[in-house]
């Protein structure tokens, strides 16, 4: 019998509903060459671990401990320049889907993809942080929008949408957001929407045609598949789409034709969180985003806090589509 030191998990052994999602007492990861044993303090959940909970994504096997994004503290490393007690984020880079990830008291990450981090700022709000402010800064890099430019944001409720939302804030942007519940217009307006747009699960042309006759200049679209096409069809001239989400849940566009689909002198370009963990930028990004959000000068929408052995509601929870920002877990400790 295994000497090692146990830890509470939230393991899927086979694909299905949040249900799915069952209580496992696991032992620690075994430190190797070129990773860290990680103390999860609090980690972020995503809609793309809905997709993988129900057997969508390809490439991952079962059982898995879900879970690509945490905040926590180095418990032990290979690597003599990252020490026990630094306080460190990590998103994407194969968590939760090649390896195991962050719905657990610990995880074993790649050294080079853990992001040392100085805050104060408690868990549950650094937690709600780096994979959404990453993506959404991403994003608005690959967009560029200018002072004057128009931006329309699709499902802007969305965890990366209310990051865009807040960067895009002060940036003398025109900044028109969509959510299909109604209720959700007040806080978006709040949040700094100059205008919120009804997103009735059709095109949105007639809607922003009515707000700026000429068109958006700049998309983001969360939402994926065949609405990348209808976002294209929103643009002014010289304008561009940026596709960084799958809220649609469709990994393709059918038959799609560059030729037809994008209109001559616009332009699609996408941001994958996968690049967060392709050099420097993020972390020094990430940094950023903390020392501003513990400023007050940008703010981070945090829809509701779960437990660790609350996951499963939590799943709940983001299925219905109730959520407005970012939902959290964390983790406790003996």
């Amino acid at each position: 019998m295994s000497d090692r030191p146990t830890m509470q998990a939230m393991v899927v052994e086979h694909p299905g509903g949040p249900e799915a999602l069952q209580p496992r007492e696991l032992p620690h990861p075994e430190l190797r060459d070129g990773w860290a044993l990680v103390r999860v303090m609090a980690l972020g959940l995503n809609r793309s671990e809905l997709f993988t909970r129900r057997g969508l994504s390809p490439t991952v096997g079962f059982p898995r401990v879900l879970g690509i994004e945490c905040v926590g503290i180095v418990e032990s490393s290979s690597d003599p320049g990252l020490s026990a007690g630094t306080t460190v984020a990590a998103a994407m880079g194969g968590m939760g889907r090649q390896f195991d990830g962050s719905y657990a008291q610990y995880t074993l990450l790649p050294t080079a993809q853990l992001m040392p981090v100085s805050s104060h700022l408690p868990w549950h709000v650094l937690a709600a942080v780096p994979e959404s402010f990453l993506t959404a800064y991403g994003s608005l890099e690959a967009l560029e929008p200018l002072p004057g430019h128009r931006l329309l944001i699709r499902a802007a409720t969305s965890s990366v949408g209310m990051a865009a939302l807040a960067l895009a804030t002060g940036r003398g942007v025109e900044v028109a957001a969509t959510t299909r519940d109604p209720g959700k217009a007040p806080k978006l307006l709040q949040h700094g929407a100059d205008h919120v747009v009804i997103d009735q699960g059709g095109s949105l042309r007639n809607e922003v045609l009515a707000i700026w006759p000429d068109g958006a200049d700049r998309v983001l679209d969360l939402v994926g598949g065949t609405a990348v096409l209808d976002s294209l069809r929103l643009l002014a001239v010289g304008g561009r789409v940026c596709n960084s989400g799958i809220l649609s849940d469709s990994w393709i566009i059918p038959e799609f034709e560059p030729l037809e689909d994008i209109p001559s002198g616009v332009t699609l370009t996408t941001f994958s969180s996968s690049s967060i963990n392709s050099g420097d930028w993020a972390r020094h990004a990430l940094q950023q985003h903390l020392d501003e959000i513990s400023k007050g000068s940008r703010q981070v929408v945090i829809d509701r806090v779960f437990s660790l052995d609350e996951i499963p509601a939590a799943h709940h929870h983001m299925e219905a589509n109730r959520a407005l920002g970012k939902v959290v877990a964390v983790v406790q400790h003996p």
